[in-house]
């Protein structure tokens, strides 16, 4: 019998959370089981033997693994797959490695060395086959998409899941927090491009990796792509009364906020200043970023 612990939460969806719960975590890691004979794992999680037994557990007799998609390269996502690949010999699919899809400022900012970053990256991650945007995987029980949705991580992928109006979100779009978007990794001009894309699309029922199910999907993309034009509007308002710091910044747009999330606030920051860097709007400093002051472009 399958799994009890498995929940159904989409016609021929069921999820299992993780047991690593946490401040960036949320309940846990959610990895979701598509089909009952031919069945795709979406983000098999860390590596935890316990969650390993539970996605095998979870299977109807009869039924195997088939294909195991990454959303994106982060060990609470990422850790199990070679497991559960050598589990049931499955291959694991994703857009690429950790750093693919990075744009040419962010690879250079990265070899530069100062810019720190890469929190929770599963450096060593290869999947065996990289996905396109666009590319689209079948099984007798399921059809996906698979999305390019860069801006927590380059590499991000969402995939649609369209016969059911469902889109497998990753950290692109949760319910409970918007996403970290960390550089070198991370992007704010590409995030609010996958905002677009997403809320573009016609799926309404959204399946994070961490946290409830979201129920109008789109909204909460369209809600979430404009908090990052109002905190680039509150980094600008900042910035013309003079040159600021990423920690004066923190101070001052997250006060409050709860000591452990405020290192994730300040790569947040970061991305911003480095999306109006990239925009010509402020001047990049040649000394460490996370120090460094950054002011308005001249002119």
């Amino acid at each position: 019998m399958p799994d009890p612990s498995s929940q159904t939460v989409a016609p021929g969806v069921r999820a299992l959370t993780a047991p690593n719960p946490g401040p960036m975590t949320h309940a846990g890691t959610r990895t979701y089981l598509l089909g009952r004979q031919a069945v795709a794992v979406i983000d098999p999680g860390p590596d935890d033997a316990a969650h390993l037994a539970a996605i095998l557990a979870a299977l109807e007799p009869g039924a195997r693994i088939t294909h195991i998609l990454v959303t994106h390269a982060h060990r609470d996502h990422s850790a199990a797959a070679p497991a559960l690949r050598a589990a049931t010999g499955a291959p694991v699919l994703a857009f690429g490695p950790p750093e693919a899809g990075r744009s040419p400022m962010m690879a250079a900012l990265a070899a530069r060395g100062d810019l720190a970053g890469g929190e929770g990256i599963d450096r060593g991650f290869r999947p065996d086959r990289c996905l396109r945007h666009g590319e689209v995987l079948a099984a007798p029980e399921w059809t996906l998409e698979a999305l390019h949705t860069p801006g927590h991580l380059s590499s991000h992928l969402s995939f649609a899941l369209p016969q059911a109006g469902t889109l497998f979100t990753g950290d692109t779009v949760m319910g409970w927090s918007t996403t970290v978007i960390s550089p070198p990794d991370g992007s704010v001009g590409a995030f609010r491009a996958s905002m677009a894309l997403l809320a573009a699309r016609p799926e309404r029922l959204y399946l994070p990796g961490h946290g409830a199910p979201v129920i109008n999907g789109p909204a909460t993309a369209r809600a979430q792509g404009a908090h990052r034009g109002l905190r680039e509007a509150q980094i600008l308002a900042a910035l013309a009364e003079g040159p600021q710091t990423v920690a004066a910044l923190v101070r001052r747009l997250y006060a409050g906020l709860a000591a452990p999330l405020r290192p994730a606030a300040a790569r947040n920051v970061l991305a911003h200043l480095l999306e109006l860097a990239e925009q010509g709007r402020t001047a990049l400093p040649d000394a460490p970023l996370m120090e460094a002051e950054f002011r308005l472009a001249a002119g």
